[in-house]
């Protein structure tokens, strides 16, 4: 056997086999590699803007948590300012009831004194016709005794 005639088969099969792998095998394996290459790039993207987005929606996250503690805050302090003005309102109108209800309590006993000064007078112009009329011994006549009545009760 003859080295130059196996080596040239050895060659041909060689270049056959260079060919087939190049033409059949090297570019659908190539293209294979770098649409990997593109999945895994835009996966390390994808991840690195979701970072990116993650702490951007934590700093949003801080500021609205921070917004809502200062509007709670607010409310408080407005219904701490508007209980204020209704416990105020309601001392106010307890104060006008108060002074209602004893300046009806200064006329009903002003009234009650000149009802009793009333029969006090009553009571003592009688007394004063019955001592006078057992003093006269006699009987007075209605219109003296009626007169006699309003002078005492004008004098008292």
């Amino acid at each position: 056997m003859n080295v130059t005639a196996t080596l040239f088969g050895q060659l041909i099969t060689f270049g056959v086999l260079v060919w087939f792998i190049s033409k059949f095998l090297w570019g659908p394996l190539t293209a294979m590699m770098e649409a990997r290459n593109t999945r895994i790039a835009d996966g390390l993207a994808a991840a690195e803007r979701g970072k990116r987005e993650l702490e951007a929606a934590e700093g949003r996250k801080e500021e609205i948590v921070r917004a809502t503690k200062q509007q709670a805050s607010e409310i408080i302090a407005a219904a701490e300012k508007r209980a204020g003005e209704i416990i105020d309102e309601a001392k106010g109108q307890a104060r006008i009831e108060g002074e209602r209800i004893l300046t009806a309590a200064r006329t009903d006993i002003s009234q009650e004194i000149n009802r009793a000064k009333e029969q006090l007078r009553a009571s003592v112009a009688e007394l004063a016709v019955v001592g006078a009329s057992k003093i006269v011994e006699k009987e007075i006549d209605p219109k003296t005794h009626a007169r006699l009545l309003d002078s005492v009760i004008s004098q008292l």
